[in-house]
């Protein structure tokens, strides 16, 4: 299931959108395709709970049910409940999307030594992987490592917290270097920049006060 098209933003409103999907659902009932188009939809509106329970109620119907299981780990995983998500995708042949799903599932229930594991394998390593690796590097008090992962996503690639985490990398060395991560970071989202800077309230404290004892 991928969140890169922008249904949200359609100027075809959700209820029409919606009918005219299940209308291809009730014409083709064994086809995955229309039940997929509608879960990645529904997803992208908030509902993740009804894209699973959409997903499950397919694979009783459609004629290759095996088609429906990566979504629906990606449901379940949005949902939290990981077992399920980890027991479907362990059915499913390793490639670059499963094995990332897998990696945040795992780092998502603190196995991060595995979740490292998944993610090192992934072979097309785009922004969103090097933010992954890098978060599962500091979950792993690797400082050194996660800047590197952090400090390869593209400038122009990084998100708001991808550049948070990466002055926290920096911080303990150089707090002028990670002040400018800090700032881009709140001018991208300030919302998430706050929620970020409660997380980790301690380092940033800690960061301080040495200062403060070395002026």
């Amino acid at each position: 299931m991928t969140t890169d098209k922008k249904a949200a933003g359609d100027s075809t409103p959700v209820k029409k959108r919606v009918h005219e999907l299940i209308k291809k659902i009730d014409a083709h009932p064994h086809n995955s395709a229309n039940y997929l188009k509608l879960a990645t939809y529904l997803t992208e509106q908030g509902s993740s709970d009804q894209a699973a329970q959409l997903l499950e109620k397919a694979k009783n119907l459609v004629a290759h049910p095996q088609d429906l299981d990566y979504d629906l780990a990606v449901c379940y995983y949005m949902q939290g409940k990981f077992d399920q998500a980890l027991g479907l995708l362990k059915q499913i042949p390793n490639d670059d999307l499963v094995l990332y799903q897998k990696a945040l599932v795992f780092f998502k229930i603190g196995q991060n030594q595995k979740a490292l594991a998944y993610a090192l394998t992934i072979k097309n390593v785009d922004a969103k992987v090097l933010e992954l690796i890098g978060d599962i590097w500091l979950s792993l008090g690797n400082m050194k490592e996660a800047e590197m992962s952090y400090s390869e996503i593209p400038t122009t690639k990084r998100t708001a917290k991808s550049n948070f985490m990466l002055g926290i990398t920096i911080l303990t060395r150089s707090r002028k270097e990670a002040e400018k991560y800090f700032a881009r970071s709140k001018k991208q989202d300030p919302k998430l920049f706050s929620q970020e800077q409660k997380q980790y309230a301690s380092i940033l404290k800690l960061v301080n006060e040495a200062r403060k004892k070395n002026d």
